[in-house]
């Protein structure tokens, strides 16, 4: 039997990969417009305490769910020979470790409530496991989507869970006034998503074991496991801390501001991820172009990371207040810190894609092992002495230095010189320092709301497309020019 996915071959790799990428952007540019939207009004109708309980569930099936990664996904998506063939067994392999998990979180909430000294969420907890059950049994086809480079049909599958997300959570808001809303929407998402799994892929699975095959894929996805684990407790270990110790309503405050200041910069290097890690797993063979490939990537993300993260710092105190208002401002000095971690975040995630595609998982598991370890050591001091902030500036030290690690091996793995490497991040860097500065000079003399929001942001963002074009000019990085062939490529689309 061919490939489910096969895809037109007359294409270049450096084609599919670009159109790849439009399409997962469109998806992530669909997710965080609606995103924000449903934060704002959202953060009007419910309270900090309502944003705890919810986050309280997520953890709790986060830690259920990265503590039972199977890694097969990654590894069909890496493997080169023929994935069909294995198909069946990863399925049902998922399938079963979905009722356990579902069992397991039914189970556990009433400890889970008590752990949190939070009541409320026991049967918040309990519904939440309906969604690994919606997981589970999704089409295991879409993984094609990924493998093959097709995202224009990623996109109609990813869009139907947005949509569905965005409309029942502000229908449910409006109606119910409690973390309810969040709790059915997110479920809404899930079911919506299985269901499109098999209207939009023809692939269809079936209930088969055959553990030759599942050993094969643990044999790779094992270090998927520990490295998600890293990352799971590197990610969401300081929610549970703050859960724990400062309560649900801080953990509701935390959150937000956690996603606000992440989502936007981090959303780059996922969208770049999608399409790296296969493109990657396809030239680790060709040093040469695998080389290329990275280069481009770091100066890609490298452009956009910067100027996010540069004005969610600057802007962040008018944006909470025009926006979310005045309840939610005891979450400014975190979200700040948290957006300059951010930044460091989307660097980092640029070398997560080039250790797996060249099949060094490991590396990622042992930088992850060293960032978790910088975490517990300041984490407890610092939010003791500062609260939430403290957590934040926990966060961004870690991360900072575990950063050098990750892209020392990923210099070594690409065969780039640290000189190519700094060149590259320089010219975005200074010209973000500059436009900020500006800024801040800028928020003296400017009237506050909407209107003066708008007006810094836009400033700042012309400051920083003069600048990058100026050093660009300077130092010949071709920034403008890699986005100019990116975008002729796109208009063939």
């Amino acid at each position: 039997m061919n490939n489910p996915a096969k895809v037109n071959n007359s294409e270049s790799l450096s084609q599919r990969a670009i159109k790849g990428g439009f399409w997962v952007f469109s998806i992530r540019l669909a997710d965080q417009i609606l995103f924000l939207i449903r934060i704002t009004v959202l953060a009007r109708l419910l309270s900090p305490h309502d944003f705890g309980l919810m986050g309280i569930a997520m953890l709790t099936m986060a830690v259920i769910e990265t503590f039972s990664q199977t890694g097969f996904q990654a590894a069909l998506i890496q493997k080169k020979e023929r994935t069909q063939d294995y198909l069946d067994s990863a399925w049902t392999i998922l399938i079963i470790r979905g009722f356990l998990l579902f069992i397991i979180i039914s189970v556990a909430a009433p400890h889970v409530a008590t752990f949190f000294n939070s009541p409320e969420s026991k049967l918040i907890i309990q519904v939440f496991g309906l969604a690994i059950l919606f997981r589970a049994f999704t089409n295991i086809g879409v993984i094609y989507f990924q493998k093959e480079l097709e995202f224009s049909r990623q996109f109609l599958y990813e869009l139907s869970g947005i949509l569905t997300h965005f409309v029942v959570m502000i229908v449910l808001a409006v109606i119910l006034r409690n973390a309810w809303a969040l709790v059915l929407g997110f479920l809404a998402k899930n079911f919506i998503q299985f269901i499109v799994s098999y209207i939009i892929h023809p692939y269809r699975p079936r209930f088969h074991i055959e553990m030759k095959k599942v050993r094969e894929l643990f044999s790779f996805g094992k270090w998927v496991l520990g490295s998600s684990v890293l990352v799971f407790l590197v990610t969401q270990g300081d929610d549970i801390f703050v859960g724990k110790i400062l309560g649900a309503t801080m953990l509701g405050f935390y959150q937000l501001a956690y996603k606000i200041s992440n989502t936007p910069t981090t959303e780059i290097s996922h969208v770049i991820a999608q399409v790296t890690f296969p493109t990657y797993s396809k030239l680790r063979d060709d040093p040469l172009r695998l080389k290329e490939a990275y280069l481009r990537v770091l100066q890609l993300t490298s452009f956009l990371a910067f100027p996010l993260a540069g004005l969610i710092f600057v802007l962040t105190p008018e944006f909470v207040l025009v926006f979310l208002g005045e309840k939610w401002t005891p979450m400014v000095p975190a979200m700040q810190a948290l957006a300059l971690a951010a930044l460091v975040r989307a660097l980092v995630g640029t070398t997560g894609p080039l250790f797996h595609g060249t099949g060094k998982p490991k590396v990622e598991t042992f930088w992850e092992m060293v960032r978790l370890g910088l975490l517990v050591i300041l984490i407890y001091p610092l939010t003791m002495k500062w609260g939430i902030l403290g957590t934040s500036v926990a966060v961004l030290v870690s991360l900072f230095f575990s950063n050098i690690g990750f892209s020392w091996n990923a210099i070594k793995i690409a065969q780039i010189s640290i000189k190519n490497y700094m060149k590259i991040v320089s010219i975005p860097m200074t010209s973000i320092f500059l436009s900020v500065l500006c800024l801040f000079m800028m928020k003296k003399i400017i009237y506050g709301g909407i209107v003066g929001f708008l007006i810094l942001g836009c400033t700042g963002i012309v400051l920083y497309t003069i600048l990058v074009y100026i050093l660009d000019k300077l130092f010949g990085c071709k920034i403008f020019l890699l986005a100019k062939q990116s975008l002729s490529m796109l208009k063939k689309i």
